[in-house]
């Protein structure tokens, strides 16, 4: 919660500031955006790895978090896109050498029939900090008169609380006997990931050309007309709706299965692409920005659980980290789609585009669905 804070306080003004500060174009932000959430997703792979030969999922959470903790100074001193640019890269370094192992973590934790809970409670509290980090940006926009730098400069505070938080309160618990893993990332342990696992990869990687950067949803509102100053109100909407339902989504997850709940997160991205793409004014802005908020409860967190439910115990680091792959390398081909399109025919191709993917991903869930099915008889 504490370096979502800190992370959204920056992101919330950071493609703005980018945009109408330093002169960037908008396939350029879809670009950087891309690159540094795929620089995120490989360095995760070797991380969960590590994670599942070390034994030691925290030692590696407090390395990832404290790197992204050290580069948030450098995003108030920077003074061209270059530092910018080169401070956001090393910060999704931390996010990928963190990612992993902490989602092993909470995976160890948590008993099997409440994984779905375990997992929405972690996005709910990470979905808050990202509440707050951009309510506390509009604050201290408006008392600053616009001053980016301040911002970004109160946003290091609970970074480094973050770390503090996570070296003396997390416990690491006593990890079961287990199959010891010497090789993680050979084609020998990477065979004994289930093909059920990599169906659960297959679909999220598909989901994920639909679900590009939420920088497009910030562009989009300037595009409406919004106001510098209130444009980190976007990621507010966002992620009230995106806490309120990770919680009770998980829940939901386990009780009636994760399938279903996965297709209503898909039909909910579906139309808020549509009503961002129509959108003319601020109702409409707000209305599809809640939906896409939405649509996170109603998946992130489940695709982490169907993650930890189908790989073995000894291995979900490196499950993680391989989903983290090649999701991540799925968004960099997003995101830079989403920007060509907007710089070629406008925002509304853009959301359009996404919506498309959406429906294709929903259908790739009903012959998921289907396989399961036959399997079974």
């Amino acid at each position: 919660m504490l370096m979502d804070i800190s992370s959204e306080m920056i992101h919330a003004l950071l493609p703005i500031y980018m945009v109408a500060v330093l002169g960037t174009s908008v396939l350029a932000v879809g670009i950087i955006e891309g690159i540094a959430e795929a620089t995120a997703s490989i360095v995760k792979v070797f991380s969960g790895a590590l994670s599942d030969k070390l034994g030691k999922r925290k030692l590696l959470a407090v390395v990832g978090y404290g790197l992204g903790a050290i580069t948030k100074p450098v995003f108030p001193l920077a003074g061209t896109l270059g530092w910018l640019v080169g401070a956001r890269f090393i910060d999704r370094v931390g996010k990928g050498i963190r990612g992993a192992p902490r989602d092993a973590l909470v995976a160890d934790l948590t008993p099997a029939h409440l994984r779905g809970a375990g997992f929405g409670l972690r996005q709910t509290l990470d979905t808050f900090g990202a509440f707050l980090g951009p309510v506390l940006a509009i604050v201290l926009m408006g008392v600053t008169a616009g001053n980016f730098q301040l911002v970004f400069w109160v946003a290091v505070i609970p970074a480094f609380l973050a770390v503090l938080v996570l070296s003396v309160a997390v416990k690491e618990p006593a990890r079961a006997a287990v199959r010891a893993v010497r090789a993680p990332l050979s084609r020998g342990e990477l065979a004994r990931l289930p093909a059920a696992y990599w169906s659960v990869v297959v679909v999220s990687v598909v989901f994920t050309l639909a679900r590009f950067s939420e920088a497009f949803l910030l562009l989009r509102a300037e595009s409406l007309g919004l106001p510098l100053m209130w444009t980190p109100a976007v990621l507010v909407v966002m992620a009230l709706a995106f806490s309120a339902s990770a919680y009770p989504a998980g829940v939901l997850s386990d009780r009636v299965g994760r399938i279903g709940v996965l297709a209503i997160g898909l039909v909910l991205l579906a139309v808020a692409d549509i009503v961002l793409a129509y959108a003319s004014g601020l109702a409409g802005l707000l209305v599809g920005v809640a939906l896409w908020g939405l649509h996170m409860g109603f998946t992130q967190g489940v695709f982490a659980a169907m993650v930890a439910d189908t790989a073995p115990a000894e291995l979900r680091g490196t499950a993680f980290g391989m989903y983290n792959l090649l999701t991540g390398v799925a968004l960099l081909v997003a995101s830079v789609l989403a920007g060509a399109l907007w710089d070629w025919a406008g925002p509304q191709a853009t959301f359009v585009g996404g919506a498309g993917f959406a429906a294709a991903t929903l259908a790739g869930l009903g012959v998921l669905v289907s396989m399961r099915r036959r399997v079974e008889r």
